[in-house]
């Protein structure tokens, strides 16, 4: 028998946003090193025309501040997106869920640039966790 052991460090761990009581999406470290996040660029998203009931969404980083993307902000070593409208607009109830995102890659490319799907997950509420 021969042992092949497995690495720890060639699996992603935490890709993931979430989106914040005040609307905004905040970015794991994780997620910032996949998507390639820096300051100076923006967020482009996407839902699936072809089935309205899909949760998930879909989004591009482009290099530059586009007219239609939302603009990276950065506090700290920390980056986020202010998203509030975008997800009242889809009628997202982040205010009384607390709601996480799983960046994962797709085959898709949008002008040059790599398109990520974002699995939506529900915690749970935000009531149950501030009573835990």
């Amino acid at each position: 028998m021969k042992l092949e052991f497995i690495s720890a460090s060639s699996f992603e761990s935490n890709v993931k946003c979430s989106i914040h009581k005040n609307g905004k999406l905040g970015f794991s470290s994780s997620a910032c090193t996949k998507l390639k996040i820096e300051a100076g660029k923006s967020v482009l998203f996407a839902k699936n025309s072809e089935d309205v009931k899909e949760e998930n969404l879909y989004i591009v980083v482009q290099d530059s501040n586009e007219v239609d993307g939302f603009r990276l902000n950065k506090a700290g070593n920390y980056f986020y997106l202010n998203t509030k409208a975008l997800f009242d607009e889809l009628g997202i109830d982040y205010r009384s869920k607390s709601i996480v995102y799983d960046v994962v890659n797709t085959d898709m490319m949008h002008e040059d640039n790599k398109v990520f799907k974002l699995i939506k997950r529900e915690v749970g509420s935000r009531k149950e966790k501030r009573m835990l």
